[in-house]
């Protein structure tokens, strides 16, 4: 029996995975996308059982994808393969709904091995991922920090992050000094980094 595929990521990668999947005898690639808003779509025309996602995609990205693709179909199966194996991406990938993470470094057959047992109704998580989430533990930030911190990211004032995320200034404030604690950064950028190296975003 053939397991059908959707792969949901960047174009050359994309491609590659397609090409080493294509190779076993019992997988089968109907689809591909890369956006992440697409993979709803590609489901529905494709019927695969099984998608391939990947976490930073454009216009949606892969955590988001997957919670939207198991409320509008739930019967289909998603693995994440990554390149950025970060603990919180782990966990939040599984409070989305996924059965499997998987960073793309694995080798071709384990990543075969890993569709196969998903698509079984297994759990597959990659062992040292699993080991760095117990260690780091869930996100320090609460939804509304976490909104407040991707709207830093992009390095403008106070002022333009309260309209970005619909605060007054002095509430922005209050959110960055919180976020600094928390985190344990110096400054908001280097809170950035921390909160991203952690996947907290």
């Amino acid at each position: 029996m053939t397991i059908r595929l959707l792969i949901a990521d960047q174009a050359m990668v994309r491609g590659a995975l397609a090409a080493l999947l294509d190779l076993e005898n019992d997988l089968e690639v109907v689809g591909q996308v890369g956006r992440g808003d697409e993979v709803v779509d590609a489901c529905r025309e494709h019927r695969p059982e099984v998608v391939l996602m990947d976490v930073e995609m454009p216009g949606m990205d892969g955590i988001a994808a997957s919670a939207a693709l198991r409320r509008a179909m739930p019967e289909v199966r998603v693995l994440v393969v990554t390149t950025f194996g970060r603990p919180g991406f782990l966990r939040r990938a599984m409070q989305a709904g996924v059965q499997g993470f998987v960073v793309k470094d694995t080798p071709a057959t384990q990543l075969a091995d890993a569709v196969r047992r998903v698509n079984e109704g297994l759990r597959v998580v990659d062992p040292q991922l699993a080991a760095d989430s117990l260690a780091f533990g869930e996100s320090p930030l609460t939804a509304r920090e976490a909104e407040v911190l991707k709207a830093a990211s992009d390095g403008g004032t106070v002022a333009d992050i309260a309209r970005s995320v619909h605060l007054s200034e002095g509430t922005v404030r209050n959110h960055l000094s919180s976020i600094i604690g928390k985190t344990g950064g110096r400054t908001r950028a280097d809170a950035l980094r921390i909160a991203d190296e952690n996947g907290w975003l």
